[in-house]
């Protein structure tokens, strides 16, 4: 199946509306966390151009910025071949993200206003119905945006580039086998959940929370669950320090 072509430049309402390339570019990602682009297949650009009706120019660019980011790569003279991740880059990525999230969410916990956290439970609830809609594209979406809007609220843009370009490479595999196994919305759910948390000032639970949540990024996510995470990886519920 071929990935749904982008929508049109004019979008009213949109100071800066994306380009051509951009487009293209959040398309393939959508079709690659979808399953319609399949590791190891080599795409050319010129059928997927005809197939988003677009030239072949902004494909090849698009291509070439997933070329950047380790998700595919050139074929001379064929086209571009997808890339596959491993258990190991899962577990890597995985480990990465959570000694970044974990404690970056826990300090947002404890210092965020109950207004800006507030702010964020349109997007759980994107994540939820995009979900329970079985849209995984929007779904990984929505998902970007509020664990990115969450850590936004450190005040730290490097540190919300880094998470980005992590998601970027781990590229949410574990979304197809969530969603077959009928166990996407409770991870979806877990969105609204954390905020509650949080609003709570609960901050062993969002640590715990947050640490079984980002495992269900990895295929074999239901080998660890939140009794795992050892008492001592998350802060004592108590006043900010």
């Amino acid at each position: 199946m071929a990935p749904e072509p982008p929508d049109g430049l004019d979008r009213p309402g949109l100071e800066h509306p994306p380009s051509l390339r951009e487009q293209v570019t959040q398309a393939l990602r959508a079709a690659l966390v979808t399953g319609e682009l399949s590791p190891g297949v080599v795409y050319s650009a010129p059928l997927l151009a005809a197939e988003f009706g677009v030239s072949a120019t902004p494909v090849r660019e698009a291509m070439l910025d997933l070329v950047k980011e380790g998700l595919v790569e050139t074929v001379r003279n064929k086209g571009f071949r997808i890339l596959g991740i491993t258990e190991q880059d899962l577990d890597d990525v995985t480990e990465v993200r959570a000694l970044i999230e974990i404690p970056a969410t826990v300090e947002v916990a404890r210092r965020a206003g109950a207004e800006e956290l507030e702010a964020l439970r349109e997007l759980a609830r994107e994540v939820v119905d995009a979900a329970r809609d079985g849209d995984l594209s929007e779904f990984a979406e929505a998902d970007r945006r509020f664990h990115l809007g969450l850590l936004a609220l450190t005040g730290n843009p490097r540190l919300v580039d880094t998470v980005g370009e992590l998601r970027k490479r781990s590229r949410l595999f574990g979304l197809s086998a969530l969603s077959e196994r009928g166990l996407l919305l409770a991870s979806a759910q877990e969105h609204e959940q954390l905020l509650e948390l949080m609003l709570a000032r609960d901050l062993e639970g969002t640590c715990r929370l947050l640490r079984s949540h980002l495992g269900h990024i990895r295929s074999a996510w239901a080998a660890r669950s939140p009794e795992d995470c050892p008492p001592e990886d998350c802060p004592e519920q108590g006043p900010g320090r």
